[in-house]
């Protein structure tokens, strides 16, 4: 059987919501006339069941049926997880 659900890969940017992440994922697209590659960026709110993911980790989400008005993505694994020096400070 085939497995049809899409897969992304993108970085976390954001984790302040329960349960949730914010995805960022970056595609590279070629413009139709000129050819310059130019990267297009979508961010993705994605289901964190036990909220493990942090500021800074490359995960891969999956697509699932509609878990609240804007999240239609679930995490699916970490690739690569942060480390202290990538995380931005926030600056108050």
């Amino acid at each position: 059987m085939k497995e049809s659900r899409k897969r992304l890969v993108g970085r976390v940017i954001s984790n302040k919501m329960q349960k949730t992440a914010v995805v960022r994922v970056e595609r590279r697209v070629r413009h139709r006339r000129y050819g310059k590659v130019l990267t297009r960026v979508k961010k993705y709110k994605a289901h964190d069941e036990a909220n493990e993911c942090q500021v800074g980790d490359l995960v891969r989400i999956v697509e699932s049926r509609p878990l609240s008005r804007e999240k239609r993505w679930v995490v699916e694994a970490t690739l690569e997880s942060a480390t202290p020096a990538e995380v931005p400070e926030a600056s108050a």
